[in-house]
C-alpha cells in the first residue's frame, strides 16, 4: 500500500519531464504517424542508416555528393517527421499538403546540386539566373527546417545572412564593403563554405555514427549497466544517490552528447531519489544538470565533438582525447566533492546495502556490455580512423549482447535502434545545415578576423585573459539553446580566430571554445539543461540555474588556467615531463577541493567564515601552475585543514568526557 504513492509521484515527474522535453526540444514532438506513412518512414530510416554505413567506409563518393545527399534525407525526415508549430496535432495518417511541397522544392534542388557542381565548379562558379532562384529555394527550405528543429538557431543564422548586406553600413571593425545578392547565394548554397561546408561535413559522418552508435549501446542494455555499475562504486557512500546520479549521467551524456535530453532521461531518476534522500530540490535539479552538461566534453567519446575538433585541427582523436582528460577529471571531481561536503553539512547518508547490487554480480552479468568502447578506443589508438572504428564498434554491440541471452539484441531491438539513432541524429544534423550559413557568412565578411581585431582593439596590450573574458561570454551567449556539437560549431567559427589572434595555440582555443559553449547549458538566464532539471524536480528556475553555475564553477575557471599555460592539457605542451605533469594535476586537484571546500563551507565541520575565504582564496595559486604558487596554496590550505583537524579531535575528546 506504501509504495502506490512512490509510484505515481514517479508517474507524475516523469510527465513531467516529458512536457518539459516537448517544450524545449524539437526531437520529443515528432509527428506519430499510423498506416503506410508510419512503415514508409522505418524503410526510409533504415535507408538512410545504410547510405551512411556504407558511404562513410566502403564506398566511394566524393564529399560534395556526400553532404547534398545527407541533406536530402535530413530536409525529407525534418518536414515528414517535425510539426509546422508545437501545438500542431502530432498523430495524423498523412504530413500536412505543403509539407509535400517543401519535400519537393528540397530534394529538386540538391538533387539538381548534386548533377550540375561538378559543370559549375570547373566554370569558376558561373550560375544562371535559375540556378539562383534554386539556391534562394533550397535556403528558404534549410530555414524553414532548421526554425522547426531548433528556433534560437534560426533566428541567429538568419541575423548573420542578414549581415551580409547590413555590414556595409556598420562602422569600424565590424563594418564590411557589402555583396551582391549572386555573391551569396553562390557562397551559401553553390560553394563548399555555406550549408555545403564543414558543419553538414562533420554530421553526415562523426556525427552520424556516434550517434547512431549511442543508439545500440544503449538498447544493449549498457544504460542499465552504468546505473547499476555507478551503486556499486559509490552508492553507499554520504549523498551516494547524488554521486550515482554524476557518475551515470556524466557516462550517459558522454555518449548521446545530448545535456538536454540527458537530463529529462535520467533526472526522472536520479532527482526523485536524491529529494528523497534529504537534498534540497534546487540543490538535486542542479547536480543533474551540471553532470548531464559535462558529458558533452568528458572523454573518451566527448558527445561526438571531439572528432569534430580533431577534424578542424587536423589532429588525431587521441591527441584531442587525452588534452580533455585533465578539464573533464576537474569538473567532476569538484561535483562529486560538492554533492559529498554538501551531503556531510546535512548529515545525509548513503543508500542501504540491500539497495545495492554486488559488484561482482554486476561485472560477470553485464560486464561484456563494455567491449564495445573498448573496441573503439582500441582501433582509434591503433591507428584506425574514428568512422571506421565507429561502424566496426556497432557491430561489436550486437555480437557483446549475444554473449548472454538477458542483453541479446534480436532483430526487432537492432531495428528500434536504427530508427531511434537515425531520428536522433536529425535536429542536430538539419542544425549542422544552418550552422553552415553562420560560417559561410563569418568567411565571406572576415568577421571573426574583424571580431578579432575589434576585441584586441578594447583591451590594453593585448592581455590573453581579458580576451578570455570576452570571448567565455560570446561563446556561452552563441551557444544558449544550441545543441553541444552545434554549440561548439557555431563558436569555433566566431571566437576561436579571437584567440589564436591573441597568441593562443590552436588546441588550447578550440577546447577553450568547446568547454563554454557546453557551459551555456547551465548558464543563466537561458541555462536548458538547469531550467528541465528544475521543472524535474519542481523547484525555482532561477535558484536551480544559480545552484547549477555555483556547482560547476570549476568548469567556468579551469579553462583559464590553461589559456596560457598549456601544461593543464595532457600531450599539447611537448616540453611538459611526466614529473611536472603529474605535480600539475595533483596541484589542481587540490586546488578544486580547496575551492569546492571553501563554497560548501565544509572539511571535517563546518567552516568559518575565514576559513572559507582562506580555502577560496588558495584555489587558483593551486590552479595556476607554478612551483611559487602551488606553495603558496598548499601553505594555506594546509593551516585550515590542521586547524579544522585539531578542533575536531578536541571537540570529539569533549564530547567523549
Amino acid at each position: 500500500m506504501k509504495k502506490e504513492p512512490v509510484n505515481t509521484q514517479e508517474t507524475l515527474e516523469e510527465r513531467k519531464a516529458q512536457e518539459l522535453l516537448e517544450e524545449n526540444d524539437a526531437d520529443s514532438r515528432m509527428r506519430i504517424y499510423t498506416g503506410i506513412t508510419e512503415k514508409l518512414i522505418v524503410v526510409l530510416l533504415c535507408v538512410w542508416t545504410a547510405f551512411q554505413l556504407y558511404f562513410t567506409t566502403l564506398g566511394a563518393i566524393s564529399a560534395i555528393n556526400l553532404r547534398a545527399f545527407h541533406c536530402i534525407f535530413l530536409l525529407l525526415f525534418i518536414f515528414l517527421l517535425f510539426p509546422t508549430y508545437k501545438k500542431e496535432k502530432r498523430r495524423r495518417g498523412f504530413p500536412p499538403i505543403w509539407d509535400f511541397a517543401f519535400i519537393a522544392v528540397s530534394v529538386g534542388s540538391f538533387m539538381y546540386l548534386i548533377l550540375n557542381y561538378t559543370r559549375i565548379a570547373q566554370t569558376g562558379g558561373r550560375v544562371t539566373d535559375m540556378e539562383l532562384a534554386i539556391a534562394a529555394a533550397a535556403l528558404v527550405c534549410v530555414f524553414e527546417a532548421a526554425r522547426r528543429a531548433s528556433g534560437n538557431l534560426a533566428i541567429l543564422a538568419l541575423v548573420f545572412l542578414a549581415y551580409n548586406w547590413f555590414g556595409a553600413y556598420l562602422p569600424g571593425y565590424l563594418g564590411h564593403n557589402g555583396f551582391t545578392l549572386k555573391r551569396i547565394l553562390v557562397t551559401q548554397f553553390w560553394g563548399t563554405q555555406g550549408v555545403l561546408g564543414t558543419g553538414i561535413g562533420v554530421s553526415a559522418t562523426y556525427i552520424f555514427l556516434f550517434v547512431l552508435f549511442g543508439a545500440f549501446l544503449k538498447y544493449s542494455g549498457f544504460s542499465k549497466f552504468i546505473n547499476d555499475f555507478s551503486l556499486t562504486l559509490v552508492g553507499q557512500t554520504s549523498g551516494g544517490p547524488a554521486k550515482v546520479a554524476v557518475v551515470a549521467s556524466a557516462l550517459l551524456g558522454m555518449i548521446n552528447g545530448s545535456a538536454i535530453a540527458n537530463v529529462a532521461t535520467t533526472g526522472t531518476i536520479t532527482i526523485p531519489l536524491m529529494k528523497r534522500t534529504g537534498y534540497k530540490k534546487e540543490f538535486a535539479g542542479a547536480v543533474e544538470a551540471v553532470a548531464s552538461t559535462g558529458g558533452q566534453f568528458c572523454p573518451p567519446i566527448m558527445g561526438a565533438v571531439g572528432f569534430v575538433m580533431a577534424e578542424f585541427l587536423n589532429l588525431s582523436y587521441a591527441k584531442v582525447m587525452v588534452a580533455a582528460i585533465v578539464p573533464a577529471l576537474l569538473y567532476y571531481v569538484g561535483l562529486l566533492l560538492a554533492v559529498h561536503f554538501e551531503a556531510k553539512r546535512l548529515g545525509l547518508s548513503g543508500l542501504s546495502k540491500e539497495n545495492i547490487p554486488d559488484a561482482m554480480v554486476v561485472l560477470k552479468e553485464q560486464g561484456h556490455l563494455v567491449l564495445p568502447l573498448i573496441s573503439l578506443i582500441g582501433m582509434m589508438f591503433a591507428g584506425f580512423t574514428p568512422l571506421y572504428a565507429a561502424v566496426l564498434s556497432i557491430f561489436v554491440t550486437i555480437a557483446a549482447s549475444w554473449l548472454r541471452k538477458e542483453t541479446r539484441m534480436t532483430p526487432s531491438i537492432i531495428l528500434q535502434a536504427v530508427i531511434e539513432g537515425s531520428r536522433s541524429a536529425i535536429s542536430v544534423g538539419v542544425c549542422c545545415v544552418i550552422i553552415g550559413v553562420i560560417i559561410g557568412t563569418v568567411t565571406l565578411t572576415s568577421m571573426g578576423l574583424n571580431m578579432g581585431y575589434l576585441i584586441l582593439s578594447l583591451i590594453d596590450n593585448g592581455n590573453i585573459y581579458m580576451t578570455g573574458l570576452l570571448v567565455m561570454v560570446m561563446s556561452c551567449i552563441l551557444g544558449m539553446g544550441v545543441p553541444g556539437v552545434a554549440a561548439y560549431v557555431i563558436v569555433q567559427a566566431v571566437a576561436v580566430p579571437v584567440l589564436i589572434k591573441a597568441g593562443t595555440i590552436p588546441i588550447i582555443a578550440h577546447m577553450f571554445c568547446l568547454i563554454y559553449a557546453c557551459l551555456s547549458n547551465i548558464t543563466p538566464p537561458v541555462a536548458m539543461s538547469a531550467y528541465v532539471a528544475s521543472g524535474i524536480a519542481g523547484s525555482d528556475q532561477t535558484k536551480t540555474g544559480i545552484w547549477a553555475v555555483r556547482l560547476g564553477l570549476i568548469g567556468f575557471l579551469i579553462p583559464f588556467f590553461f589559456l596560457d599555460n598549456p601544461i593543464l592539457l595532457i600531450g599539447v605542451d611537448p616540453n611538459a615531463t611526466a614529473a611536472a605533469t603529474l605535480w600539475t594535476l595533483a596541484s589542481a586537484l587540490l586546488g578544486t577541493a580547496s575551492l569546492v571546500m571553501g563554497l560548501e563551507g565544509w572539511i571535517f565541520s563546518q567552516a568559518s567564515i575565514l576559513e572559507r575565504l582562506l580555502l577560496i582564496g588558495a584555489a587558483p595559486f593551486l590552479l595556476l601552475p607554478g612551483l611559487s604558487t602551488d606553495f603558496v596554496g598548499i601553505g594555506l590550505f594546509a593551516a585550515v585543514f590542521i586547524f579544522q583537524f585539531i578542533r575536531c579531535r578536541r571537540n570529539q575528546t569533549s564530547a567523549a568526557e
